[in-house]
């Protein structure tokens, strides 16, 4: 039931027009009831007294207390609280007479006619109804609709009380039927709790068909006046809340930022030297177990860092908007902890970590080489001794000497045999000395004993050089000596020789160690092999001859009568011996069979892990830049609304998080391909690193995306930015962002300016670009875009609203005192004021005064830490 009805139906049950004709019946009855006038001057002098007791007097008697006048001027002065005429202190009429005038000349400077009802008062009465209808509109059986029957009960006077000191009164138990008790108990309380005298008594409103109007009204105005400084004061503790709310969320946002920051440096200052430490281990166990340690920092200790950046960054975005919406200045971290210099050293850190990597793998295989060549080495060195071993001293023999002619001669064809067995040889030295050399630019651990050994080995060469050809000297000066030679033993010894190296060569290369990384390789060693298998049966042949040499020699022998087992001068190789050797040759070639099978099968099982970790890393590289795309678009997507970008941002972020198994599915492929030393992949041009690299930047992406959503959403709310005009900002954003990159250059934010109307000279416009892009980057982000546009339309507290809400709750104080901000505020936020505001130095101080101007201009002061 409202006043606008055209018919109201009130509590008694009357409607308009007949209720209309009782009122004016009961006026008239008010008039010449001689109680009415009782009541009147009752209500009057009560609330006159009201004030008067302020100043520490009253009244009795209006009419004669008010008549000379000083009274009147001193109710003046209380209610308002400005200083009136000095009143004449005479008792003569014409003294009495000129105070009264002097308080009815100041009360009509201050425009107040007094004459009948006029439009003032009438205004004055419908707000004063208005406001008890709303402080009483949730209140059971109260329907406040005038200023006399709707107060009878004493309920709309209860609830007036209940609603604002729920602690004086229990609403619920009061009982409609008892409008006496009612009142008694509202008159009452109103008297004791609140300092509002008893104009009325409960017995003339119950009495009475209709309460005096004026009386009434004048008793609820003090009500008003009295709830109304209550309410003031509410308001001003709760906008001090607000704000003391605010900061200190923000304080704690803070907080949280620089424990997060400083814990990320600390750990990026511990792990960027263990990635740029290249010094090398002497085996390859130790390396291999460096890579072990460093997967475990890529796959364990290093994600958790990604996401607390992210988060960081997200953190520090999310404060500076609620700092900005807020009306209060950046948040500037620590130094060294600002957003740009956690990146920085997060740069440094991937920079070092992308050579250390390719660093282990290139250590490794250099050790793997060190390793295979350092066995060569000692293979061929150990040969190539065996085989000089006492040849020093055959040299140096003087035999030839005392030989006969035929004597001599053999030594010298025995000589020439050794010869070609010597050049044969140089082929071996210099590979001894070209693996030394290899290790010495290798950095082999043990170069030096390589090195000596090799030295050795080239010394003795050249000695056994010298020794050779100073005895080919001596025996062709004694070569006329030599008249006839066993033609089949020269002949035995020149072929024997070859096929004796042949086969050392043979057996040398079916035992040589190899090192290979692709079937390819593999096969090429395999067809080398078959190759070499392919001339067997021509070696073999020439063993037969060979042998058929030796048997023709004992045939001839016994044919002459000479022993068969003559030792041919010109050879020291016996057929037993290329016998042995040939056997041993037959041995080795099947074993080399197996062993080529053996690694060929290695590299078949290496190429199927790399078309493994390939069919993989080709579907998440793709996958991964897709997503990124969608990214993107959902951001360009004007029609949308933040909350639909928002939903689809997140059912992406579910559908990306969702997909990390196949990225730990790969990591683990890329982990058994590490294990088995494969360092390179023809079938794919994605390499783990750069999938980790995107599977990173992915997740940060749509990590900062909703964060910017949510910004500006936050933005959008706080500043009463319509989805209308947050699409029509993205337009132009979008528009003017010519590269598509999420910024607009200097030029383009230039003319997006201009198409929304801005006029725009060069001052103006180098104004604005420091508001956009402090830190002159000369691009404009769609975050600083949108908090230019809507900077002006910001509705925010300032300091000196704030100040003034504090001067509220002091009683208009310049300090306010302990005890009032621990009534007025919640605990929490009291001892928030209380443990930072500095004392109060004014002249007026008192003992434990407190600044709160200085506190609240603090408040939006610089925020740091």
């Amino acid at each position: 039931m409202t006043q606008i009805e055209t018919t109201v139906e009130y509590s008694n049950g009357y409607e308009e027009d007949e209720y209309m004709l009782q009122e004016d019946e009961w006026d008239r009855d008010l008039l010449l009831d001689p109680a009415w006038e009782k009541q009147q001057r009752k209500t009057f002098t009560a609330w006159c007294n009201s004030h008067l007791r302020k100043a520490g007097t009253q009244i009795e008697n209006i009419e004669d207390d008010f008549r000379n006048g000083l009274k009147l001027m001193l109710l003046l002065e209380v209610i308002s609280g400005e200083r009136l005429p000095k009143p004449d202190r005479g008792k003569m009429r014409f003294h009495k007479i000129a105070n009264v005038n002097k308080a009815l000349d100041f009360i009509t400077s201050k425009g107040v006619k007094l004459v009948s009802i006029g439009a003032e008062e009438t205004s004055a009465k419908e707000g004063l109804l208005l406001w008890c209808q709303r402080k009483t509109a949730p209140y059971r059986n109260v329907n406040v609709q005038n200023f006399h029957l709707s107060w009878k009960d004493g309920l709309a006077f209860c609830a007036l009380i209940h609603r604002h000191r729920p602690d004086l009164i229990d609403y619920a138990k009061l009982n409609k039927d008892d409008p006496l008790g009612n009142l008694n108990l509202a008159l009452d309380i109103a008297e004791k709790h609140l300092d509002i005298p008893k104009m009325l008594d409960a017995e003339d409103i119950v009495n009475t068909p209709k309460p005096d109007e004026r009386a009434i009204m004048t008793y609820v105005s003090c009500f008003y006046h009295a709830f109304a400084g209550a309410e003031q004061a509410e308001t001003a503790a709760n906008r001090i809340c607000k704000v003391l709310g605010v900061n200190q969320e923000n304080e704690k946002m803070m907080e949280e930022y620089e424990k997060l920051a400083s814990e990320l440096l600390e750990w990026i200052r511990r792990t960027t030297p263990w990635l740029e430490n290249r010094a090398p281990e002497k085996t390859i166990s130790e390396m291999q177990q460096k890579l072990e340690d460093f997967r475990d920092y890529r796959r364990q200790h290093k994600p958790p860092k990604v996401q607390e950046k992210c988060q960081l960054e997200i953190n520090f975005n999310t404060l500076q908007t609620k700092l900005r919406i807020s009306n209060r200045p950046n948040f500037m971290p620590s130094e060294g902890k600002m957003v740009s210099d956690i990146a920085s050293a997060w740069k440094g850190l991937e920079q070092a970590e992308k050579g250390y990597e390719e660093w282990l793998l290139t250590e490794i295989r250099r050790l793997q080489r060190l390793d295979h060549l350092a066995e060569k080495f000692r293979q061929k060195a150990s040969a190539h001794e065996t085989w000089t071993a006492g040849k020093d001293e055959l040299l140096s023999l003087k035999d030839f000497e005392s030989a006969s002619l035929f004597e001599v001669r053999a030594l010298l064809r025995k000589h020439e045999a050794f010869e070609s067995d010597l050049a044969a040889h140089q082929d071996r030295v210099e590979q001894i000395a070209a693996i030394a050399q290899e290790l010495n630019e290798l950095d082999f651990h043990d170069a030096a004993t390589v090195n000596e050994r090799c030295q050795k080995i080239c010394d003795l060469w050249d000695q056994l050089g010298t020794l050779t050809q100073k005895r080919r000297d001596a025996l062709e000066r004694t070569e006329k000596l030599l008249e006839t030679i066993d033609q089949l033993f020269l002949e035995f010894a020149k072929r024997a020789a070859p096929f004796n190296n042949w086969m050392e060569g043979a057996m040398e290369d079916l035992q040589d160690m190899f090192i290979v990384h692709t079937v390819e390789e593999v096969q090429s060693l395999v067809l080398a092999h078959e190759q070499f298998k392919a001339t067997l049966p021509e070696a073999d042949s020439e063993r037969q001859a060979i042998l058929g040499i030796q048997a023709e020699v004992q045939k001839i022998a016994q044919s002459y009568g000479i022993s068969p087992d003559l030792n041919n001068p010109y050879s020291t190789i016996s057929t037993d011996q290329l016998s042995a050797k040939w056997d041993q040759v037959k041995q080795l070639v099947p074993q080399r069979d197996s062993s080529l099978q053996e690694e060929l099968a290695l590299q078949q099982s290496h190429e199927r892990l790399r078309r493994q970790f390939a069919a993989q890393a080709n579907l998440i590289g793709p996958w991964i830049q897709t997503r990124m795309e969608e990214i993107g678009h959902s951001t360009m997507e004007v029609s949308e609304t933040l909350e639909d970008q928002m939903t689809q941002l997140k059912q992406l972020e579910h559908v990306i998080v969702n997909y990390k198994p196949n990225i730990d599915t790969l990591e683990g492929d890329h982990q058994l391909i590490q294990e088995s030393l494969i360092f390179d992949n023809k079938h794919t041009n994605y390499t783990m690193e750069h999938i980790r690299v995107g599977w990173e930047l992915l997740l940060t992406t749509i990590a900062r995306t909703i964060n910017e959503i949510e910004t500006q959403i936050l933005t959008r709310d706080a500043k009463g930015i319509s989805q209308e005009q947050m699409n029509e900002f993205r337009s132009s954003f979008n528009h003017f962002d010519r590269k598509k990159n999420g910024a607009m250059e200097a030029d383009d934010f230039r003319a997006c300016l201009i198409s929304m109307g801005y006029d725009l000279g060069e001052a103006e416009f180098a104004r604005i670009m420091l508001l956009v892009d402090a830190s002159g980057t000369g691009v404009v982000s769609f975050q600083s875009f949108i908090d230019f546009m809507t900077r002006e339309t910001a509705d925010t507290d300032t300091a000196e609203q704030v100040v003034a809400s504090f001067r509220i709750l002091a009683t208009d104080k310049p300090y306010i005192l302990v005890e009032e901000l621990q009534r007025e505020l919640p605990a929490e936020q009291a001892e928030y004021c209380i443990s930072r505001m500095p004392p109060y130095t004014g002249p007026d101080a008192v003992e434990g005064a407190l600044d709160y101007t200085s506190f609240s201009t603090a408040l939006y002061g610089e925020s740091d830490l």
